[in-house]
């Protein structure tokens, strides 16, 4: 055990969860200073948290930027995100100065990919609509088209990027009967023809699916890829969903192709910004189900993101390996 004098300094920028705080706080290596709300912490107390940090452990909706590492001083090693996602790192400027950094990548696969599935569900077949009607009174007697969705039997579904979440969104896909899978990226995968998937051009793939899955990650490329030419080129039939990051989809674009008749439905579990603002016109929508992106939100999913993100610190600031380092 090391003496006080020694103990390396810690930053936590929200409250994580108890499996996380317990591997810090009894690792004898570190002095965890803690934001201690469940509410982002706000830009000021950040920069000044963060002073002589050793290890900095953030969220998604940190930006850690060059100004919060100027702040931290050159003790700085380690950043450890609670998330898969690191498009609020400044990873340049990260590098330059030599910082590891932590995520948690895998460990959150499955919680993703069976939310998305439940959105897709949830927005084809119309439930929060269904059970709105029931409450509203607007449930009479047996109608033949009332609340008429989708089905997933004998449809074509598209998933643009079949990485990790991707294709474990496909595979729990297949068992409802999908006839053909599609998907698109930077490159075909091997472990595609697992789920019969064709690699096909992101065209193909928009204009041919009943279904599109976006499950990419946040590049320069992405960022606005679902826009009014893409929508325009989908099915007028065609339900949308994408459980990446808010920034993929152009929402005023996504709006019209909603209003218009353009789509038939879409179903996000991110947005630009988080939270959407509760004036927000997509929120108008019938067609239209949006998630408080809880991906991930399964008690033992979120327990094993705050130990992952824990082990990658203690690595971090002791100069071992750690669990899931980003090679950057």
């Amino acid at each position: 055990m090391q003496t006080v004098g020694k103990l390396m300094k810690v930053f936590v920028t929200r409250r994580i969860p108890q499996e996380g705080m317990k591997i810090l706080t009894t690792a004898g290596v570190c002095e965890v200073s803690l934001w201690d709300s469940d509410e982002p912490v706000p830009r000021a107390d950040l920069l000044k948290g963060v002073q002589g940090a050793h290890g900095i452990l953030c969220l998604l909706s940190d930006k850690i930027d060059a100004e919060v590492l100027d702040a931290a001083g050159p003790n700085l090693k380690v950043i450890s995100t609670l998330s898969v996602g690191f498009d609020h790192l400044a990873l340049d400027e990260i590098k330059k100065r030599g910082i590891r950094v932590g995520y948690t990548p895998d460990v959150l696969t499955d919680a993703t990919a069976e939310l998305t599935v439940a959105l897709l569900l949830a927005t084809a077949r119309r439930l929060p609509e269904g059970v709105e009607e029931v409450k509203n009174g607007g449930w009479s007697s047996w109608k033949p088209l009332w609340l008429c969705g989708y089905g997933l039997s004998g449809s074509t579904v598209g998933v643009i990027g079949l990485g990790r979440i991707g294709m474990a969104i496909a595979q729990r896909l297949m068992p409802f009967g999908v006839k053909r899978l599609l998907y698109s990226g930077r490159t075909a995968k091997a472990n595609a023809a697992e789920v019969n998937g064709e690699f096909v051009s992101l065209d193909t793939l928009v204009s041919e699916s009943d279904f599109i899955v976006v499950s990419c990650s946040l590049t320069p490329e992405t960022q606005g890829l679902c826009d009014k030419a893409f929508f325009c080129k989908m099915k007028n039939t065609a339900v949308f969903v994408n459980s990446s990051r808010g920034a993929v989809v152009n929402q005023e674009d996504l709006y019209e192709a909603l209003t218009s008749g353009q789509i038939a439905a879409a179903g996000l579990d991110v947005t630009t910004p988080e939270p959407l603002p509760t004036n927000h016109p997509l929120l108008t929508l019938k067609n239209c189900v949006v998630l408080p992106h809880i991906g991930s939100a399964t008690y033992s999913t979120r327990g094993v993101m705050g130990a992952l993100s824990a082990q990658n610190l203690l690595g971090g600031l002791q100069g071992t390996d750690m669990p899931s380092e980003l090679t950057f």
